[in-house]
């Protein structure tokens, strides 16, 4: 998702066949859950490069690039991200804009907090898991394949429903290459987003929050509410943008990286004109030693959504699984609200 995660994206595993993609979709997560907290942290692959997830393969995301996003790669297996409630601060009016209001995904309120989850894995009890969680993520990514994928996938059909009548929204995985993407291919997969898995809105990864493309995605926002009834768009560029991008989406994403990249990111003074319902973190390698420190962190930047995993970069997909502190993190993080 940022660049901060050695160029890479919430993408995935896409290079591999349908068939043999399964079966990564289930063995990875086994494997990233028993590497956890033994692998030093690496630069993680940001979203975009770890969402791509097919009918039989588990992608993963993970975050983009940093303040002057450059075009990189990213690709992981399709995994989702789920958003909730902002923490942090007392947040302040949030500036008038499409992108103003609670966040999408879950109500958000000044002084709460809540999980995200990038749901770029393929197996269902690994959704299951986040759907059942209390509380549940506000939010969870899907990522088909680097995308919405060739056509309709019963599993992951069946994964959204379970998530949406668990007060829990989804989001369509869509990669902008960094604004080199044509509009009107994105467009068709919003659609095709909509019309197959009915998502509630779209995630746009490899964002470049820079002044010259603000239109791009200013049109890319307004067709995702034009089409999707509520639509909700989140972005992630990975770092934090340009301020007048805060108004195109419903969240930002502004960090996408490991705990120790975390503990010096640079915090524009501007966020406090924000909502902290605005903005999401996404920290990866971070053990459960540092955990407690990474949410308190996360607070006093504002983050009103957060997903905080003590998988690492140097798996190759640090969303391949939930993190294994996952149910201290749900409680802990909602806990200010």
């Amino acid at each position: 998702m940022s660049s901060r995660t050695s160029g890479r994206g919430l993408r995935g595993l896409t290079g591999l066949p349908f068939l043999l993609r399964a079966v990564v979709a289930v063995a990875v997560p086994a494997l990233a859950l028993a590497a956890c907290g033994t692998a030093a942290p690496k630069a993680a692959p940001t979203l975009a490069a770890s969402h791509a997830a097919k009918a039989s393969a588990s992608p993963t995301p993970s975050p983009t690039p940093s303040p002057t996003p450059k075009p990189k790669k990213h690709r992981h297996k399709a995994q989702a991200v789920h958003a909730s409630a902002p923490s942090g601060s007392q947040s302040s009016p949030a500036q008038s804009g499409s992108g103003s209001g609670s966040g999408g995904g879950g109500v958000t309120a000044s002084g709460c907090q809540s999980t995200f989850v990038p749901a770029f894995f393929y197996a269902s009890s690994i959704w299951d898991q986040a759907i059942n969680t209390t509380p549940d993520p506000g939010v969870m990514l899907l990522n088909v394949d680097n995308g919405v994928g060739t056509g309709p996938l019963s599993h992951f059909q069946t994964l959204v429903k379970q998530a949406q009548a668990a007060g829990i929204t989804v989001l369509g995985y869509s990669s902008t290459e960094y604004g080199a993407r044509s509009i009107g291919s994105v467009e068709t997969e919003i659609n095709d987003y909509k019309s197959w898995y009915g998502v509630n809105g779209i995630f746009f990864d490899l964002t470049q929050g820079t002044s010259s493309e603000l239109s791009y995605y200013q049109t890319l926002a307004n067709y995702v509410r034009s089409t999707i009834s509520g639509g909700i768009v989140w972005l992630n560029p990975g770092s934090y943008p340009e301020p007048s991008f805060m108004s195109i989406a419903n969240v930002v994403i502004v960090f996408e990286g490991s705990y120790s990249a975390y503990l010096s990111d640079q915090v524009p003074s501007w966020i406090s004109q924000f909502s902290p319902s605005q903005f999401a973190s996404v920290v990866h390698d971070t053990p459960q030693s540092d955990f407690a420190s990474a949410v308190n962190l996360s607070r006093q930047r504002r983050a009103g959504h957060v997903f905080i995993t003590d998988l690492t970069a140097a798996s190759g997909n640090p969303y391949s699984a939930l993190p294994s502190y996952w149910s201290q993190e749900a409680s802990t993080v909602s806990s200010g609200c």
